[in-house]
């Protein structure tokens, strides 16, 4: 799993179990192999410019990194699964026009593991008329259905529920993705614990602004990309000329009302990915939904998508869906992915 912060890999290798009708896992072990600098600084600010050519190659010589990677994974935990189950990286996401592309081929993958590979999860979908995301929403449903919610904070926040027969599930709001771009202007990764935005001061004209974006007042299934931030999200903030410090401060602050928008007080909500670390958000999300916010153990918090990802591969294997209609939009429920075997 490589999510939309770019910041590195999940490998998690897991066993599931189907008894009586229900799923059960267990996450036999787990590792975070973070990007070189070099790597990460292609895959975030040069990737979606490059030629069709370069395109293609960068395409085969990444899924050969995720190769190399799960090589050195499977080494050092002694371990070889039945399949492996990969999501690459987002580098084009407009289910309108129906364009989509993760980055990492499988075919390359599967020829540096010798392993079955199956990858590109969200092109059928999209194909079929949906938004080819989210698609941990499958898991939430499966294997977490004892939350009221399950919301995870990575590059971008999503959500999934159960409501009556249906799963429904969208995102909500770029997270990481806006505020790891703010703080590489001060040559930080992060901010670690929401520490500059606590000691910032809230703007009420840039929140109106941000919340006035479209996006908010559309109906799911939605979902977002990298194309829409960089069109409508990042112009209004650095519009606002305000010190770092405040743009950050606010955009907690419209993350955190944009959940409220849509939990019931009272109600648990699971927490998983980089942003249940971030101390600061949790509170202000927590003080304005009025929910519990529940973050679980660590391995849970940090490879939740990923072992979600090794659920779909094993989905794929029992020939079951894992895009579902409610969640995407899509005319019908589909087996996404490709598969390549040697």
């Amino acid at each position: 799993m490589s999510g939309t912060s770019v910041d590195g890999l999940d490998v998690c290798c897991a066993t599931f179990s189907l008894n009586d009708g229900k799923w059960s896992f267990h996450i036999d072990c787990a590792r975070g192999y973070p990007y070189p600098d070099e790597l990460r600084h292609r895959l975030a600010f040069e990737v979606q410019d490059m030629s069709a050519l370069e395109f293609v190659g960068f395409h085969s010589e990444y899924g050969r990194y995720l190769g190399q990677r799960v090589n050195d994974f499977m080494a050092e935990f002694g371990v070889r699964p039945d399949i492996i189950a990969s999501h690459g990286s987002t580098v084009f996401h407009e289910p309108g026009r129906r364009v989509m592309f993760q980055i990492g081929d499988g075919a390359a993958i599967a020829a540096e593991t010798h392993i079955p590979v199956v990858s590109d999860f969200r092109r059928l979908d999209i194909m079929l008329g949906g938004q080819g995301a989210p698609l941990v929403p499958v898991g939430d449903n499966l294997l977490f259905g004892e939350y009221d919610y399950c919301f995870n904070i990575g590059g971008f926040s999503n959500i999934s529920w159960r409501e009556g027969d249906r799963r429904i599930a969208f995102d909500i709001s770029p997270v990481n993705y806006v505020i790891n771009r703010y703080c590489r202007t001060i040559g930080l990764e992060m901010d670690r614990d929401g520490e500059i935005a606590a000691r910032g001061t809230m703007s009420q004209a840039l929140l109106d602004a941000l919340d006035a974006l479209d996006y908010y007042s559309r109906p799911y299934p939605k979902s977002l990309g990298r194309e829409w931030v960089e069109k409508n999200v990042f112009p209004v903030l650095d519009a606002s000329g305000l010190p770092l410090e405040d743009i950050l401060r606010t955009y907690y602050e419209h993350c955190a009302y944009q959940l409220s928008r849509v939990v019931k007080p009272g109600s648990s909500i699971l927490v998983t990915g980089g942003g249940a670390w971030n101390k600061f958000l949790i509170s202000r999300m927590t003080e304005l939904s009025g929910c519990r916010l529940i973050i679980p153990q660590p391995e849970i918090v940090e490879f939740k998508e990923a072992l979600i990802f090794a659920f779909l591969g094993a989905l794929y294997m029992f020939d079951r869906p894992s895009c579902l209609k409610s969640v995407t939009g899509a005319s019908q429920d589909n087996i996404g992915g490709m598969l390549f075997k040697i």
